[in-house]
């Protein structure tokens, strides 16, 4: 029997791959979460309570906070790791502005921890990173990033996550530590932190609230994103498990071979175009004001994009953007409690 360790598992994507690993695989899966702002119990508990007792037999929850290195106390606790599937993180891009040392040392140390703990397991098969697009910063017109682009970090966030990245291709060429990188953006989905733009979406569209709408300085064209379902990701991301290890290597930057790969929605959708479709679905009308991005929100960007080419190649694909938005929408709706 497989086990993986998913970390940040009470996180927003990481609750969804629990229940994506729970209901594809047999593997036994160790959560491990430190349960701050961003990862919440009620989000393990709600996807677990309609389960079968066997399946949740194979679900371990360990507390942890990976900016102390994994002792023998909790190595024994976790026991047996085959996949490591690191996800904790801080990643509210306003909040690392904010408290960039908080980020500093959860994103960049957190990961040194957990790398050094995984290079002590004997049987490990992969540890995959999860990144984000925005380590290649704006993205111009026609432009999508492959996995392989220069790094270009526009706030504290991505800067951490890009250092991370590059602790993770360490250890893989150094050490030899069997590794990937994977980069998403825009992942929505149920049970989201109600920050978040979709859920702030369907709040506003419900309140009959102005909802703030990103722009250019002229104020004529919204911020574009590649959204993607967190079942997708989830999805994705167990196809890399049980494929990776397949894919020929490539030789890049001077011969770096840890592999990356962009975890990409379908449609690249402008905001304003996303908040329209969700009003359409909540059967409502939207209220808006476009605002400039740079005055209103320093540190973002207005327009990311990543290639998903690489994975479509190796023959994975996401699900149409319409049909995740309405599920997820419809499943809001009926759960409004997750919008406060």
């Amino acid at each position: 029997m497989k086990t993986a360790l998913i970390t940040g598992s009470a996180g927003f994507i990481g609750h969804h791959l629990v229940r994506y690993l729970l209901e594809k695989t047999e593997w036994d899966l160790v959560c491990l979460d430190r349960l701050d702002y961003s990862g919440d119990i009620n989000r393990l508990h709600e996807i677990l309570e309609d389960l079968p007792v066997e399946t949740k037999k194979r679900v371990k929850i360990v507390y942890h906070d990976l900016k102390a290195l994994i002792n023998p106390l909790v190595a024994d606790r976790i026991g047996k790791v085959d996949f490591i599937l690191h996800l904790a993180a801080g990643s509210h891009v306003d909040r690392s502005i904010e408290y960039p040392m908080e980020f500093i040392n959860d994103n960049i140390m957190g990961t040194a921890n957990l790398l050094e703990y995984a290079r002590t397991l004997e049987e490990l098969e992969l540890f995959v990173y999860f990144s984000t697009d925005e380590v290649f910063g704006p993205a111009p017109e026609g432009v999508k990033y492959k996995e392989n682009d220069r790094y270009n970090s526009t706030n504290p966030y991505s800067a951490t996550k890009a250092a991370a990245e590059e602790l993770v291709v360490a250890y893989h060429n150094t050490y030899k530590l069997p590794a990937i990188i994977t980069h998403t953006m825009n992942v929505f989905g149920e049970r989201q932190h109600p920050e978040k733009y979709i859920p702030k979406c369907i709040s506003n569209i419900l309140q009959g609230s102005v909802l703030t709408i990103h722009s250019n300085a002229e104020k004529t064209k919204a911020g574009s994103r590649h959204y993607i379902h967190a079942r997708d990701v989830s999805d994705a991301v167990y196809f890399l498990c049980e494929n990776a290890k397949y894919f020929k290597p490539e030789l890049d930057f001077g011969g770096a071979k840890c592999q990356k790969y962009n975890i990409v929605g379908p449609t690249e959708l402008d905001n304003l175009e996303l908040a329209n479709l969700i009003a359409k679905i909540v059967g409502r009308d939207l209220k808006y004001k476009l605002v400039d991005f740079h005055s209103s929100r320093p540190g973002h960007d207005l327009r990311y994009a990543l290639s998903g080419e690489k994975l479509k190649s190796l023959g994975w694909v996401p699900r149409d953007i319409e049909e995740t938005l309405k599920e997820t929408v419809e499943w809001t709706l009926k759960n409004k409690r997750w919008l406060v």
